[in-house]
């Protein structure tokens, strides 16, 4: 008898940690926007019964460990080339969730009005250092200013170009630089920060800008078990809804894209 009650309020114990844990997620954020659009979705998944924990983190390394050892149900503030070089690093288990937006690199000019129409020879500056310079050099590439000898290497260099039909001078500089290098280049690829700084908006000032298929787009990310959860499906559609994607677009001003 003893032992058929030790049972029961064994089972009793977990019974009642699965009651106050049923309906809550844990997101590990970086504070903007990803913390900002979490913020935002927190009284939609109320709605449906899920109580989101928003939790700030100000470095890229603990929000990944915490997900992985299940202390967080999920994280959101890295690009998928981020992740995939984390996971082969450390030797974790995390899976991408959902894609949900996108701060985009530009290509911007004070000279040129259409990349059809750009001239033979031009300048072009993107960043000297290679994770941003190969994503620079996709997104010309995307643009059909040049070819790479493989259009999905995020670690692209000049040396991989195979085709530069317009004998484009591409020149390497510091990406803070390269908005106030823009009045002595043809063309610059920007990062969005970068760029805002100097009054330059994606969807306003670009030529062209990465879209939502951007090996860069920054994604909702979570441990293999708690991927498939009810209220993580719940947490998915809210981030991917119309009020979302409209949230997005009128606060950051193009600075910041939907990727859904």
């Amino acid at each position: 008898m003893k032992k058929v009650l030790a049972l029961a309020a064994a089972v009793s114990g977990i019974l009642a940690f699965s009651a106050a844990s049923a309906g809550e997620l844990s997101v590990g954020v970086t504070p903007v926007p990803h913390g900002e659009v979490m913020e935002f979705v927190k009284p939609i998944v109320a709605q449906q019964g899920v109580d989101l924990k928003i939790v700030e983190f100000n470095d890229y390394v603990q929000p990944n460990l915490a997900t992985a050892d299940g202390d967080l149900n999920a994280n959101y503030f890295q690009h998928r080339p981020y992740l995939e070089t984390f996971i082969k690093d450390h030797g974790v288990d995390l899976v991408e969730v959902c894609p949900v937006h996108i701060e985009p690199m530009g290509v911007y000019s004070r000279k040129v009005k259409d990349l059809k129409n750009i001239p033979d020879g031009a300048v072009v500056g993107i960043p000297n250092d290679p994770t941003n310079g190969g994503r620079a050099l996709l997104l010309l590439h995307s643009q059909g200013l040049i070819k790479l000898a493989d259009p999905t290497s995020i670690t692209a260099t000049v040396m991989d170009i195979t085709e530069n039909p317009h004998d484009l001078d591409i020149r390497e500089l510091e990406a803070a630089q390269l908005p106030r290098a823009l009045d002595d280049l043809d063309l610059a690829v920007i990062n969005t920060n970068f760029a805002m700084q100097a009054d330059l908006i994606p969807n306003r000032d670009a030529l062209a800008v990465e879209g939502a298929d951007s090996p860069y787009v920054n994604i909702l990310v979570a441990n293999p078990e708690s991927a498939k959860t009810p209220d993580m499906q719940i947490l998915v559609k809210a981030l991917q809804s119309p009020e979302t994607r409209k949230f997005i677009e009128d606060k950051y001003k193009g600075a910041v894209l939907p990727a859904f």
